[in-house]
């Protein structure tokens, strides 16, 4: 998941309430009793997991870690899926079918948190570059929740009554991972989920807190690669040249138009150009510049008309300029793109009354549907329609959160090479958030 913005308020009561120092009295006590003696090794999983990062695709030691401890569960368990995808099926008589996903990814991030367990990884990507890596999403933070969520619920059996499925996915941060694992079979060669729940850590959001979104939680997500052609030449005769960059300029600063002048103020959008590129010397009006350009967007309707309104600029633009029709900009939708998470609303409000009925209601949030892009989304757009919940645990010291509030100092985003989760109550609350909804959908009736 991309770097959130700051989405919640703290509750005055997490100055002195917070999971690791407090268990609200409404957490049973063989779900508080497990995840305390599960705990140190929980810590040991998650610094380990910290410590060993793997970018997308290469997951293959995290993925054996984590089907290793599905397996010391007692979960049947599956490897190699869809790539470096696990698949663990839990299995307890009659009843739903319930899918629980964590990611297992980690980006080319250089850590500066000064932790002892921080990454001194590097790795070479896919393009065979070296590049240091980071766990600088959470997703550690996610498979130890997974992971302790299994163990919970495999020892809780007279509790409960159905199916579980358990996802480690590979790849979100490439967008792909999610796809990979349905395109490979996912719902046809294990028990297909009627319903499926993840959670994400949340960098602006106090450890012991988990919050909601009924509807659209995360955007759509597209990328577009614009290259602006001219006609190149010296910098002291620009009469005698087309001038790309000059017309990149212009198509920058029209592109802000889409958003304000052409997407209704109800609708949400986003055109970012986050990459410009030309020229190589002072007094040289190169023949081509660049661009790239990030779009974010909820409805199809919306995502198609910034796409098209962006090639309508760019051509415009370049016919003002005088370009050529056979040097006209070539714009071009690239890499894959992320669908808009939607959270069921009944789905949503029932997890969300379960959780609220454990960790009490001053520790459940109501949070903003947000720009960034998750591929969790895949899961309920499949033909099935599986109703789908993603929620967020909040990583951060409750002080840390009310700091910044009082002195405008934002706190280290998630991809941030500084941002560290608060390992024990994030952890610990995670656990019980998706305990809680997970014995509340497969409950005996």
């Amino acid at each position: 998941m991309l770097i959130q913005p700051l989405r919640s308020i703290l509750p005055a009561s997490l100055a002195v309430a917070i999971f690791v120092v407090r268990s609200p009295a409404a957490v049973p006590d063989p779900v508080a009793s497990s995840i305390s003696a599960q705990y140190a090794s929980l810590d040991a999983l998650y610094k380990d997991l910290h410590a060993h990062p793997e970018l997308s695709l290469q997951e293959d030691k995290t993925a054996a870690r984590v089907a290793a401890e599905l397996r010391a569960a007692g979960i049947e368990v599956t490897e190699k899926f869809g790539g470096t995808g696990v698949v663990g099926v839990l299995r307890n008589g009659p009843g739903p079918t319930l899918l629980i996903r964590t990611d297992m990814d980690a980006l080319p991030v250089k850590e500066e948190t000064g932790l002892p367990y921080a990454s001194t990884v590097h790795a070479l990507n896919l393009s065979g570059t070296d590049v240091p890596v980071m766990h600088a999403c959470g997703h550690d933070v996610h498979m130890t929740i997974f992971v302790g969520t299994a163990r919970t619920l495999a020892s809780m059996k007279d509790k409960w009554s159905g199916t579980v499925v358990l996802v480690g996915q590979p790849a979100e941060e490439f967008g792909v991972g999610a796809r990979n694992m349905l395109t490979a079979g996912l719902y046809r060669q294990f028990p297909k989920p009627d319903f499926a729940i993840g959670l994400h850590d949340a960098g602006n959001m106090a450890a012991g807190t988990v919050g909601f979104v009924e509807g659209f939680f995360s955007s759509n997500s597209d990328s577009v690669d614009i290259t602006v052609r001219g006609i190149g030449g010296h910098g002291a005769m620009p009469e005698d040249t087309k001038d790309p960059i000059v017309l990149a300029s212009q198509i920058v600063l029209a592109l802000q138009t889409i958003v304000s002048r052409e997407i209704h103020p109800g609708d949400r959008a986003v055109v970012t150009v986050g990459s410009i590129h030309g020229g190589t010397k002072n007094n040289i009006i190169p023949g081509e510049v660049k661009l790239q350009l990030t779009l974010r967007s909820y409805t199809p309707a919306v995502r198609e008309h910034l796409v098209a309104s962006i090639r309508r600029i760019c051509r415009g633009e370049a016919m003002a300029a005088g370009i050529p029709e056979d040097l006209m900009p070539i714009v071009t939708v690239v890499g894959t793109p992320s669908d808009a998470i939607y959270n069921d609303p009944a789905l949503t409000k029932r997890v969300r009354a379960a959780v609220t009925g454990w960790l009490g209601a001053d520790h459940v949030l109501s949070v903003e549907p947000a720009m960034t892009s998750e591929d969790f989304s895949q899961y309920g757009r499949t033909v099935e329609k599986v109703p789908t919940c993603f929620f967020e645990v909040g990583a951060v010291a409750p002080e840390a959160v009310a700091q910044s509030a009082s002195t405008g100092v934002p706190l280290p985003a998630l991809h941030s090479s500084k941002f560290a989760p608060v390992p024990e109550p994030t952890i610990k609350t995670g656990i019980a958030a998706m305990t809680a909804a997970a014995l509340d959908i497969l409950a005996r009736n």
